[in-house]
């Protein structure tokens, strides 16, 4: 493997960790308290860094990991969006937003796009992943997109959807990282025992879990409006 794909793997495995253990400190403590916060600025750095880095290292091997472009492209959009939505009232911020949405959009018509052509391969694979793969991103980055069109066009968006966008893009961005750490290539760190057993889907299953009740709880908010600038 030459230099340049051995180091940015490294680096990649190394931000992609740091993001799965601080985005657990953030997900599991107490929202807006300064644990929360400072777990949630590394995770945003680390898992940011990370994303790019998987799209540059799928692009470098494009032949066996083109889906970490896609992956990358997604997770760096989620936590950007993730940042920006909760400070959606600041002058400005809307405009990114928008420029986020559009790559977003492109990134989910892509994984489509390239789910489909997968599909009419003789065994509905495209550079090692099978079709269900690009579908099932595509899925996530389309969940996004209801919220990118939310945050785009409402006239007022009300402080328990500002913080539930919020919520639902790094924990979306939260669940890619576990996902390639526990079920993706990093399940080959993993004794082959541990990874026959299961054990390794738990950490998905759980990320989803606490989002739905963080989700749960944000909404059950009293409604407070704020108006985009």
């Amino acid at each position: 493997m030459p230099i340049l794909d051995t180091l940015t793997l490294v680096a990649h495995v190394v931000l992609g960790t740091l993001a799965v253990l601080v985005g657990a400190i953030a997900l599991g403590s107490r929202k807006g308290r300064r644990v929360h916060v400072t777990a949630g600025r590394v995770f945003v750095i680390s898992m940011g860094a990370a994303s790019v880095l998987g799209a540059v290292l799928g692009a470098l091997n494009y032949q066996t990991l083109w889906i970490t472009v896609h992956a990358g492209i997604l997770g760096a959009t989620l936590v950007a969006s993730g940042v920006l939505a909760v400070r959606i009232c600041v002058p400005g911020i809307k405009s990114w937003v928008i420029v986020l949405a559009v790559v977003n959009a492109l990134n989910a018509a892509a994984l489509f796009g390239t789910g489909w052509y997968a599909k009419t391969l003789p065994d509905a694979r495209l550079y090692g992943f099978v079709a269900e793969d690009y579908f099932f991103l595509f899925g996530l980055a389309a969940i996004a997109g209801v919220g990118d069109l939310y945050l785009c066009f409402a006239r007022q968006v009300s402080d328990r959807h500002r913080v539930a966008q919020h919520l639902l893009r790094m924990c979306i961005g939260f669940f890619i990282a576990a996902g390639s750490a526990f079920t993706g290539p990093g399940a080959s760190a993993f004794p082959e025992a541990v990874q026959a057993s299961g054990l390794l889907s738990l950490p998905e299953a759980i990320i989803a879990l606490l989002m739905l009740f963080w989700l749960w709880r944000t909404l059950r908010r009293p409604r407070r409006l704020v108006a985009h600038q």
